[in-house]
């Protein structure tokens, strides 16, 4: 008859060859959640590349936004922005609307919290701000 012994198929996997956790300089760690700022799906990338796991990574990224990783530099920010209406109100009437060429300027803006925002040149700043108090309310 056939052999049913038990063979279990064990692979012991260690955390690195020192045998003991690696230590990360906050340097290290915003060097890497920068580049975790990239195209969709770089995270996952940066987090193998890296050998380190990917919840680890968020967290990372989420001290990175509170400021709590310090690479020698202040953490980033946004700069409050006011918007003043014109000073003299146009005398000419205003002219008519050009059609948009297919070559309409693009903005494209990368929030803390590492979405990206691509848009016309062109938007009404009003909205541009609402989307960005929407897509990142820190």
């Amino acid at each position: 008859m056939s052999d049913h012994r038990y063979r279990p198929e064990v692979e012991i996997l260690s955390v690195t060859d020192t045998g003991r956790r690696r230590r990360w300089t906050d340097a290290q760690k915003v060097r890497i959640v920068e580049e975790s700022f990239g195209p969709r799906g770089s995270m996952g990338e940066t987090a193998r590349r890296h050998d380190i796991g990917r919840t680890l990574l968020v967290r990372w990224r989420r001290e990175y936004r509170n400021g709590e990783l310090s690479s020698g530099a202040s953490p980033l920010g946004f700069m409050p922005v006011t918007l003043a209406p014109p000073a003299v109100p146009p005398l000419s009437p205003a002219p008519k609307p050009v059609p948009a060429s297919p070559l309409v300027e693009r903005a494209e803006i990368t929030l803390l919290n590492g979405r990206r925002l691509s848009v016309s040149a062109m938007i009404d700043p009003a909205v541009l701000t609402r989307l960005v108090q929407v897509l990142d309310p820190a």
